[in-house]
């Protein structure tokens, strides 16, 4: 009995992450799951939203040189 028990258990353990590896390997299970939540979270961009973003990318890159340009006159006095 006690043979057969682990005999069991070893092909519980070896097959249960095979299965799972299988499973989630599946072309149409990543198509349908993987790629509409990814859709869901990211949603495709819009040519307004991609131009209010570069335009606050560059606002604050001029922010930042500016701040950096005023500390530096400052750095040399010291």
């Amino acid at each position: 009995m006690g043979v057969k028990i682990e005999v069991f258990r070893m092909m519980l353990y070896l097959s249960f992450p095979v299965t799972m590896f299988w499973i989630s390997n599946q072309a149409e299970y990543f198509e349908e799951y993987i790629v509409k939540r990814k859709r869901e979270i990211f949603p495709p961009d819009e040519e307004s939203q991609r131009k209010e973003l570069e335009d606050f990318k560059e606002r604050m890159r001029v922010r930042k040189e500016q701040r950096l340009l005023k500390n530096i006159p400052l750095e040399s006095e010291n």
